[in-house]
């Protein structure tokens, strides 16, 4: 099916052109075609908020279960259970609720002291340098740190996991298929710590996976089985990584270019937790959530058919000025009742407090070093995956 052509919008998602800046394409779409049709990659996308927030909820007509990343859907891979992101209830709900017993905001915020050393031991070798990386010297360290803490990861094996992250994602390195076979994805590369874990449980998020005890789908009580933790944790790894690296870049990039700001933030902290906020909205580090159609479906008077794929465009519709006054303008004190860079519910983003958490403690130890910096543009890089957007290198000149 294609809809009328009366627009010559175009937004395809693997430009890389396009991905540098999204925002006037996905403003096009909002005024022009709210409801979108790429013939090319076969696929809609919706780009208001007032759309794509309630599509968020409506699980039953736009569903999971085949993967929420364009390329996994048409891919038409098999999903190995326990991948809560690319999952439907019953069995999402399941799944879901053995994280959330160990994933608490509770729990997070207690991290607080070690995400603060992390930081500090990331920054403290930098103060007298001049020159600081808000990718590679923070983002792409301490949220990988935080994370291996949580699971029990040796230290001295987290920047080869998180290396292997990078690559997976990356588009320019990697194909749908590739994502499915690459030894992150599957998981083996995290067999060798489960193992040890089992024979030697302590306080940690792989231990609580491998006592846990659940009923599943089929009303039987057990506990996980050795590839569902796999799953799990791989699963947390990714997820616990890539979106605050995203997070970190995005905050030295947006406060470089909104130097007034900065200087609020560096005279009052207080200000830093609803900044942070600001900066999830303005620049979401997931900016697109796709999903598998189950039933036909009518949206700005045309019928969506069941069996297409619907791109909901989650930083779009948290630049929408129908929602949000003055979408495209950057304001850390501005008032947001809800935005969808976290997602909206059944697969609202678990690890969102300890995103904020990490963001926050980020913002705070960098301004206690430098009130006053520059992107040093020559040498900053985009990072290209179908699933974030943002940064891979952020160098910046610090005083």
């Amino acid at each position: 099916m294609a809809l009328m052509n009366d627009s010559d919008v175009y937004y395809d998602p693997f430009d890389f052109a396009i991905d540098d800046d999204p925002y006037p394409v996905w403003q096009r779409m909002r005024d022009e075609k709210p409801l979108y049709y790429n013939e090319r990659y076969d696929f809609f996308a919706l780009s208001r908020y007032e759309d794509v927030s309630p599509a968020l909820t409506d699980w039953q007509t736009y569903r999971s279960g085949k993967g929420s990343v364009l390329e996994i859907i048409r891919a038409n891979v098999e999903i190995p259970p326990g991948v809560i992101l690319f999952e439907d209830p019953p069995r999402h709900d399941i799944h879901r609720s053995l994280l959330a017993r160990v994933f608490t905001p509770k729990k997070m915020t207690a991290l607080e002291p070690k995400v603060r050393e992390f930081t500090t031991r990331c920054l403290d070798p930098l103060v007298e340098g001049g020159e600081f990386d808000f990718v590679r010297h923070l983002g792409a360290q301490m949220p990988m740190r935080t994370i291996g803490f949580l699971l029990g990861i040796p230290e001295s094996d987290q920047e080869a996991i998180r290396d292997q992250i990078d690559r997976s994602m990356n588009l320019e390195h990697s194909t749908a298929q590739d994502v499915y076979d690459d030894e992150f994805l599957s998981g083996s590369m995290f067999a060798d710590y489960i193992d040890w874990r089992a024979r030697h449980p302590s306080d940690d998020l792989m231990t609580e996976l491998l006592t846990a005890e659940f009923e599943d789908e089929t009303g039987t009580v057990r506990r996980l089985t050795r590839a569902e933790i796999l799953t799990y944790v791989t699963l947390l790894t990714g997820a616990g990584n890539e979106t605050t690296t995203r997070l970190i870049g995005w905050t030295g990039k947006l406060l470089a270019a909104h130097p007034d700001q900065r200087r609020q933030l560096a005279a009052d902290h207080s200000l830093i937790p609803n900044a942070i906020e600001e900066i999830l909205r303005y620049e979401a580090p997931s900016p697109i959530q796709a999903r598998y159609v189950a039933q036909d479906v009518e949206l700005h008077g045309q019928t969506v058919p069941e069996g297409s794929v619907m791109a909901l465009l989650n930083a779009s519709a948290n630049r929408d000025d129908r929602h949000f006054d003055s979408g495209d303008t950057f304001d850390i004190r501005r008032k947001i009742d809800r935005h969808l860079t976290f997602g909206y519910g059944i697969h609202f983003c678990l690890g969102a407090a300890l995103a904020r958490l990490e963001g926050r403690v980020a913002l705070d130890e960098v301004l206690n070093r430098w009130a006053d910096w520059e992107i040093d543009w020559p040498n900053a890089k985009m990072a290209h995956t179908s699933t974030t957007r943002g940064w891979e290198r952020l160098p910046a000149l610090v005083r």
